[in-house]
């Protein structure tokens, strides 16, 4: 899968979360020694309501009873197998990791895809996701809210929380730390169960 085919599941990922049903939104921080890793996951779920086969768009009706149409790409595996009355549930989840140890050389910065499809046959579904390692200079470290300032490659900076005050004190404004940046996009779908 290539990087547009990743943005147009980020954007489609991103159009259905407001249409189903209300989305349930968990945040995870971990600090350990020398590192730190937050996590955000937000999981919606939605029914079909109608399939048009010809244009791949699906008829998703949400908790409060509000229906919008979605458009599926022709990468999207095993299309003809959604019936209605099938649950749909999108679950986009961003992580960002930094490892707070010393690193050496230029800021530089590699990103790479994350991809699960569907196998043949089965529900459609799958995941798209990607991946992105920055070397980074720190350029601020404030201990009393526990934030770091990072600069990337392309001058971008990012703050990051940082729990524990042990690992601020490891490092210094002019220091280089990695940071590992990750997106998934993940869509399930549960037939409807025979009544």
């Amino acid at each position: 899968m290539n990087l547009s085919k990743l943005i147009v599941a980020a954007v489609l990922g991103a159009a259905i979360l407001p249409v189903m049903a209300q989305p349930e939104t968990k945040v995870d921080t971990v600090s350990g020694v020398g590192a730190t890793k937050t996590t955000r996951t937000v999981k919606a779920t939605g029914t079909v309501t109608a399939i048009d086969a010809a244009t791949r768009t699906i008829s998703l009706r949400n908790k409060q009873g509000k229906v919008s149409d979605v458009q599926v790409g022709e990468d999207v595996r095993n299309f003809e197998q959604l019936r209605a009355g099938d649950t749909v549930t999108v679950e986009y989840t961003q992580a960002l990791s930094v490892n707070l140890a010393r690193q050496s050389g230029m800021r530089s910065s590699t990103e790479r895809e994350i991809s699960d499809r569907a196998a043949p046959g089965a529900k459609p579904g799958g995941m798209v996701g990607r991946e992105v390692t920055v070397t980074a200079d720190v350029v601020a470290v404030n201990a009393k809210t526990g934030l770091v300032t990072l600069k990337g490659p392309r001058g971008k900076t990012v703050d990051v929380h940082v729990e524990d005050p042990q690992q601020l004190k490891a490092v210094r404004r002019g220091d280089q730390v990695q940071a590992v940046y990750t997106e998934a996009l993940a869509v399930s779908v549960t037939p409807k169960t025979a009544r």
